[in-house]
């Protein structure tokens, strides 16, 4: 009896781990840049995509674009014993070598915000060059003569954010690599991009000082970079459009939704934007896979991260080729109608 029960203790502790892990879902997490609306719309993929591949999802927004602090928030995330993690880089420069240690432990994706350098198995996201000149086409339709132009963003150290910078500028000049003030026919007001570190009140603070130091010249373009920039430049705009002598045109990126309903009232000239919710849902997709044992198709992996970027205007217009890109461009009323139904499909 006594062997008999000592062997029935022995099968049952091996059954514990084994069975333990069976139940136990794999964890996946992303970790954002910042805190915005578009990591919210991107949240509801990832969501979306965690439900639907059975896996536990760690979603993090830290609150600020600082390299400490989301470093803090990744080191926090790993310890928890994820199964793989993507990250919107701040600055992949300074980030490389700590991300290539995270990158021996567990699977690495970039997302939005690409870091070549820091062993990532994969980059999710839009070309930003290209996308930053679809926004310098628009400034030069609605601007034909030129002009000034004023860019706000975020920060100008991280890889999109350079991308998205010199492909307007480029397309303004007709060259790449263009170095200014002047580009072609347009003049970069102050010389350089109007930073903000994602504070959003100092976005609007910029936008309201850049227009009232313009508000009596004509031809003028206010360009937001980075997802809230459109908003507070049309907010800022708002206030002070009295006081303007000229009609000054905004130009966006992303599609924050105050963004979306001023690009269709006519508020907005228009916006290049990403695919946040497939960012998510992609990502999360992915690292499920590889969670759970499994790979990526040679063949669907490039469906899966090269995302095209899209062009939202009042009228919207037929798709086009542009540098070998399929590009839509929708009216923002059908757009944000989509966008919203795929929000909601979360929740159901």
């Amino acid at each position: 009896m006594r062997l008999g029960l000592v062997i029935a203790i022995a099968v049952g502790l091996a059954c514990v781990p084994a069975c333990g892990s069976s139940s136990t879902k794999p964890k996946v997490a992303m970790v954002t840049n910042c805190t915005a609306e578009f990591w919210s719309i991107c949240e509801a993929g990832a969501k979306k995509a965690a439900r639907e591949q059975d896996v536990d999802l760690d979603f993090r927004q830290p609150k600020t674009l600082d390299v400490a602090v989301q470093r803090e928030v990744i080191d926090a995330v790993t310890r928890t014993g994820v199964a793989g993690i993507a990250v919107s880089v701040v600055n992949p420069d300074e980030q490389s070598e700590h991300l290539k240690r995270i990158a021996t432990r567990q699977p690495l994706i970039a997302v939005d915000n690409d870091a070549p350098a820091s062993d990532r198995k994969y980059y999710v996201g839009i070309d930003n060059y290209e996308a930053g000149k679809a926004v310098g086409r628009l400034i030069k339709a609605q601007l034909p003569q030129g002009g000034t132009v004023a860019l706000f963003i975020g920060g100008t150290a991280s890889a999109n954010a350079k991308a998205r910078v010199g492909g307007v500028l480029d397309e303004l000049a007709g060259q790449k690599d263009a170095k200014g003030p002047k580009y072609g026919n347009y003049t970069l007001h102050n010389g350089e991009p109007y930073t903000d570190s994602t504070d959003e009140a100092k976005a609007q603070q910029n936008a309201k000082a850049v227009i009232e130091s313009l508000k009596g010249a004509p031809n003028v373009g206010l360009v937001g970079l980075y997802a809230y920039n459109p908003k507070q430049i049309l907010l800022a705009y708002r206030s002070k459009r009295s006081e303007v002598q000229h009609p000054m045109k905004i130009f966006g990126f992303d599609e924050d939704w105050t963004t979306l309903e001023g690009v269709e009232k006519g508020e907005i000239e228009g916006t290049v934007v990403q695919n946040p919710f497939l960012y998510g849902y992609n990502s999360i997709k992915i690292l499920a896979t590889i969670a759970k044992g499994g790979t990526v198709p040679d063949d669907q992996i490039k469906g899966l991260t090269v995302i095209p970027y899209r062009v939202i205007t009042r009228d919207g217009g037929p798709a086009e080729e542009v540098n070998g890109i399929k590009v839509e461009n929708l009216k923002a009323a059908e757009f944000g109608k989509q966008l919203r139904a795929d929000i909601d499909s979360v929740a159901k």
